[in-house]
């Protein structure tokens, strides 16, 4: 049943006039959907997730990794944007000084950023 479902990231969001500012103007999301509650946005052919309003996140992991085809190039776009990338230097992820981390084992590599709720979110690239 559910191995036939598409899955929709949900991200908590404190303002959703800003964090909708956010993903739709600064990112470039297409807003699907729009209700008191949330904001829903296409990413992809075939995905969409929504933010809603709710009290700051708890999460320190990464909530959402969105799949470019070159991670140098999607970084430095959103460089461009006002985006900062975090640094981590931690065992067995270390990030350049642009952000991106090369992952060989994992067969990716990958830069992480925040939301203005402090939200971890990614850009990947399959090796």
């Amino acid at each position: 049943m559910l191995t036939d479902a598409p899955i929709s990231p949900t991200i908590p969001v404190t303002d959703i006039q800003r964090a909708k500012d956010f993903y739709h103007v600064k990112l470039g999301f297409a807003i699907i959907s729009e209700k008191p509650a949330g904001v829903g946005f296409k990413a992809g052919e075939n995905t969409k997730f929504y933010i809603y309003k709710r009290g700051p996140s708890k999460a320190d992991h990464t909530l959402a990794s969105f799949t470019v085809r070159d991670v140098e190039i999607a970084v430095d776009e959103l460089t461009a944007k006002g985006i900062v990338f975090e640094q981590y230097d931690f065992p067995g992820l270390k990030t350049n000084e642009k952000g991106i981390a090369e992952m060989p084992q994992e067969g990716e590599k990958g830069a992480w950023f925040k939301d203005p709720d402090g939200n971890i979110l990614a850009v990947g690239q399959e090796l």
